[in-house]
């Protein structure tokens, strides 16, 4: 057949660019990354050699100079990308690569001038031979250092080093030539090379299959890594959540006895009263007056009681956690009426100064708990203190964008060595508590975009800083 040469070329070079653009996305998605990626550019320099071969009788001869150039610098490249699978490439290593296919190239359009058909293909041939074997020991390189490698690949490359070699022997016992281009060339040094050609194609496919398998491994192991994770966030929250549950006992723990106390005030004086009724009726000497008198006591006893209770309610009972927009000064109205019995008992003054419309953007019950975590702490330093003008200051002012609260004391401070994990989660100053209550506020007020830091009062205390978004 005339042709058939140039149409094997031409098949070839749309199989190559096939592989070339149906793969392209392994390097567009960056999964395959230089210099692994140099089995990319081998393929485009393999396709560009085919499409040469293909169209050099019709265009210029002398195309054969760049179809052989790229031919050899597929399978210099290729090697490179062998060598890459084992250990880095370097800057230089990449300019000697460019380098030699240059030198390639120049060699070539010499021999095409002054040499024989015998010469350039012998020339070509040795080349690839040389590229081939340098392969080959890359790839047992690989398995030296137990390397995943593409084992298809291997018995492709072995097959190529057999054709070269088989073509340049046939090539040499022909005596002499009488062709001077491989379009000339008899049908057994064809035949062998079609063979080899196609055999370099198999080992793009392999490569190619190679990668594909690597990626759906690595995907499969970040599926699997990424179900672990979202596990793991889903067992942090569960955790937080226990420790926020926790944390309320702790909390409001050391309020419980005095708590009581003050409860049992009104629920004593309104069991007297109703005890008084009930007399009153008994001997029927209750008169309007009286009774109007003895109701009311029992209805301001009620509402004391009641008042107590709806404090404590959002520290006791569970609430999800959506944020609304608060004011910031009923939430500190909320503590104080919680930890009021405790004050007086511990005879401690509170100086308050919080600005009008403090409007912020979170879950009421966790912002109640944090400032009843750093008022608590305060009284407990203060009572272990010794101080006998015992005062708690709670400032919340506008600064800018920003809400800014701060609770701070008059105590004896925290010691220098425990102010760097203050904040940690299991540290505490205190010779019985869980080193629970710093890090949740932490937690929950970064968890709303705010912040919180320690300092030293002015007063010679300890002093909790926070800063919230404010939506006013």
């Amino acid at each position: 057949m005339k042709y058939a040469n140039e149409l094997f070329f031409a098949a070839l070079s749309l199989i190559m660019w096939g592989l070339v653009f149906g793969s392209k996305y392994l390097i567009s998605a960056k999964k395959i990354i230089q210099p692994e990626g140099f089995w990319y550019l081998a393929l485009i320099l393999e396709a560009s050699s085919f499409t040469f071969f293909a169209i050099a009788p019709a265009i210029e001869i002398k195309l054969l100079t760049l179809a052989n150039t790229c031919l050899l610098g597929g399978y210099i490249y290729l090697a490179s990308y062998c060598r890459s699978l084992s250990q880095p490439i370097s800057r230089q290593f990449k300019w000697g690569i460019l380098l030699a296919v240059l030198t390639i190239g120049l060699i070539f359009e010499y021999l095409m001038q002054r040499g024989t058909f015998v010469q350039r293909v012998g020339f070509v041939m040795v080349l690839t031979d040389l590229a081939i074997i340098w392969q080959l020991l890359e790839l047992k390189r690989l398995h030296k250092f137990r390397i995943d490698l593409p084992t298809f690949l291997i018995f492709t490359m072995v097959g190529e080093l057999i054709f070269v070699t088989t073509r340049l022997v046939i090539l040499i016992y022909i005596d002499p030539p009488s062709f001077i281009h491989l379009y000339d060339e008899p049908t057994l040094t064809a035949a062998v090379r079609w063979i080899l050609f196609s055999l370099t194609t198999f080992s793009y496919i392999a490569i190619i299959g190679h990668s594909l398998k690597k990626i759906t491994i690595e995907n499969t192991q970040t599926i699997r890594e990424n179900q672990k994770i979202t596990e793991l966030l889903k067992e942090k929250e569960r955790l937080i959540y226990g420790l926020l549950k926790a944390n309320k006992t702790v909390a409001t723990g050391a309020l419980s006895a005095s708590i009581a106390h003050e409860l049992n005030q009104p629920l004593g004086a309104s069991s007297l009263n109703i005890q008084f009724l009930k007399m009153k009726l008994e001997k029927g000497a209750l008169n309007p007056e009286l009774g109007k008198e003895i109701l009311d006591s029992l209805e301001v006893d009620n509402q004391r009681a009641a008042t107590i209770v709806k404090s404590l309610r959002s520290i006791f009972t569970e609430s999800d956690s959506s944020a609304e927009e608060v004011q910031l000064g009923d939430l500190i109205s909320k503590v104080l009426d919680i930890v009021k019995p405790e004050l007086k008992s511990k005879n401690i003054q509170i100086q308050l100064q919080v600005d009008d419309d403090l409007v912020i953007k979170v879950n009421p019950a966790e912002m109640v708990q944090v400032i009843l975590n750093l008022v608590n702490n305060a009284v407990q330093a203060l009572a272990n203190s010794g101080t006998l003008q015992r005062r708690i200051s709670i400032e919340a002012v506008k600064a800018g964008k920003l809400v800014q609260l701060s609770v701070s004391d008059n105590g004896t401070g925290v010691s220098p060595e425990f102010k760097p994990q203050l904040f940690e989660l299991l540290s505490t100053t205190k010779q019985t508590g869980m080193g629970l209550g710093l890090w949740l506020c932490r937690h929950i007020i970064t968890r709303y975009g705010g912040s919180i830091v320690y300092e030293d009062a002015d007063s010679g205390g300890a002093k909790f800083s926070m800063q919230l978004p404010s939506l006013v």
